[in-house]
């Protein structure tokens, strides 16, 4: 009886929010794109409107209604979950939706005009990046790191204004607060999260002591000064969420090189042409668009656009090769899937393909095919390149526990010292000294927590993921071959395509991993690795 009740409100429920999401999802684009207030007028109010679909109250009962009855259909039953707890997410008054989504629009536009201002010029992110990357200066850089901050005292008031508004409407519906909540819909259990996560924690602590201390000692000697005097500044970008330039040096590979045309030829060689998505994409900065980079499923029927600002080094190489990570699993999901189930099974899914992309751009096979590094001197920098990846996840994951713990204690209370809480962690986990006598809300600088709210859990897990399927690959799909196949065979886009990216969502993360790789979350492949 429920399915066939069932069966009719689902299709006018798709049938209602298919071409309003596009055109949301399009206005976001030129909101991104362009910064004009005509395309943030027009993205909140399409968002409004789409959101308010979700918030009915008779509707949600009416899912609800359906939770003890056991589908017959596996397509319906997942439909029926994932619509209920997008309803559950949604459960508040017009008024507080209205305001909810412009706050984060509105403090997205903020990121994407801001720009720091350093010695009378304005620089954008790109520029500042440039600065911590390669200056010697410790006087300009510590300029520059202290202007890119300028934009968390900018936006904090609307933050901490927005983040209530979340934890409010969450303890309305039952949660202790919106962080605990979004991990509940999210079918993320939070105490085994936290374990999993404080376990990598424990478990790394010995290694990145070690390479910690070394990279004291490099930057004391660097900008000639003790170890103790080593602040934000002297590291090589404004979180220390990357290393720096290592032994290999790989940035110089890609100085005038066309980012476009190697990330077109890898991918058309592993079985997954991405020109098409090339067409769509936005890629080179200018003022007023966005300064970061993402990958958007405008409709799930084949129009993906991807968003970067690049520039003809590494970074922007590794960012290119994540984004169309994302951009493949979108293309390739099965298209003749329900337009509900038409999307990666979960965030953490969709970030474990773009992060094992973006690794490549420091695989010494990958350099030699596609940035034409000669085979001998690929195989000479092959360790280092090597050393610089695993020391690259290790900086990464220490940054990643700075934010999953901070913005967990952020919703658990937004009242408390949040600038003395932000650089505790940063101390804790990554081993920076705060600026001495600094009081400013350097937490509010990250735009994720306005844009993309508890999310960065999904990187972490996402690069154990990424790891597990490393390991799949070389162990099963490609056993017996050289180990320079995983980024030059056909079989690697063929695995990913039926194993990984062709259920959409049709199955809960964990199933979808072992259907991939044959075990749930395993992260010793991950530890191994560094």
């Amino acid at each position: 009886m429920s399915e066939s009740l069932f069966q009719p409100f689902l299709k006018k429920h798709i049938d209602s929010i298919q071409p309003l999401a596009k055109e949301a999802h399009l206005a976001d684009w030129e909101l991104q794109t362009t910064g004009s207030t005509e395309a943030r007028d027009r993205s909140i109010a399409l968002n409004t409107q789409l959101a308010k679909i979700y918030s009915d109250p008779a509707e949600y009962a009416f899912l609800v209604s359906m939770n003890d009855f056991t589908f017959e259909s596996p397509l319906l039953a997942r439909q029926h979950k994932l619509l209920s707890d997008y309803y559950l997410s949604h459960q508040m008054e017009d008024a507080v939706l209205e305001e909810t989504i412009r706050l984060q629009i509105e403090i997205e536009e903020s990121f994407n005009n801001h720009r720091a201002e350093v010695r009378g010029r304005e620089l954008s992110d790109n520029e500042v990046d440039g600065i911590l990357l390669t200056s010697q200066d410790p006087a300009l850089r510590r300029e520059t790191w202290l202007a890119s901050k300028t934009v968390g005292a900018l936006v904090k008031d609307r933050l901490l204004d927005l983040i209530k508004l979340r934890n409010r409407e969450a303890k309305l519906l039952g949660f202790a607060d919106y962080y605990a909540m979004s991990l509940k819909l999210q079918e993320l259990d939070e105490v085994r999260m936290f374990t999993i996560l404080d376990d990598l924690n424990s478990e790394c602590e010995p290694v990145w002591l070690e390479y910690r201390h070394n990279l004291d000692a490099r930057l004391a000697e660097i900008f000639n000064c003790a170890t103790e005097s080593i602040r934000p500044w002297h590291h090589a970008n404004r979180f220390f969420q990357e290393t720096g330039t290592g032994e290999a040096d790989i940035n110089k590979y890609f100085v005038e090189k066309d980012l476009e045309s190697l990330s077109s030829d890898f991918f058309a060689t592993i079985g997954l042409p991405i020109d098409d998505l090339l067409k769509k994409a936005d890629l080179y900065e200018r003022p007023g668009k966005c300064q970061h980079a993402f990958c958007m499923d405008v409709d799930r029927s084949g129009d993906i656009k991807v968003l970067c600002n690049n520039r003809p080094n590494e970074r922007w190489m590794g960012t290119m090769l994540h984004e169309f990570g994302h951009a493949i699993y979108d293309k390739y999901v099965d298209h003749n899937l329900p337009y509900l189930l038409r999307t990666p099974c979960h965030t953490l899914a969709t970030e474990s393909i773009a992060l094992f992309m973006g690794r490549l751009s420091k695989n010494p096979d990958w350099l030699h095919f596609y940035a034409d590094i000669d085979i001998d001197e690929a195989a000479q920098i092959a360790s280092a390149a090597k050393r610089e990846l695993s020391e690259n996840l290790l900086v990464f994951m220490h940054w990643c526990f700075v934010m999953v713990h901070f913005e967990r204690a952020l919703y658990q209370d937004p009242d408390q010292d949040l600038d003395n809480l932000w650089w505790n962690l940063v101390e804790k986990y990554q081993k920076v000294k705060r600026p001495d006598g600094r009081s400013a809300p350097d937490w509010a600088s990250k735009i994720h927590l306005a844009s993309s709210p508890v999310y960065y859990h999904n990187y972490q897990l996402g690069e154990m993921v990424a790891s597990q399927l490393l390991h799949h690959l070389h162990t099963v799909v490609l056993i017996g071959e050289p180990e320079s196949s995983l980024v030059t065979s056909p079989k690697v886009g063929s695995y990913l395509k039926e194993a990984v990216f062709k259920s959409g969502a049709l199955y809960e993360w964990e199933t979808w991993l072992f259907n991939a790789t044959g075990e749930k979350l395993n992260p010793k492949y991950f530890v191994d690795q560094l």
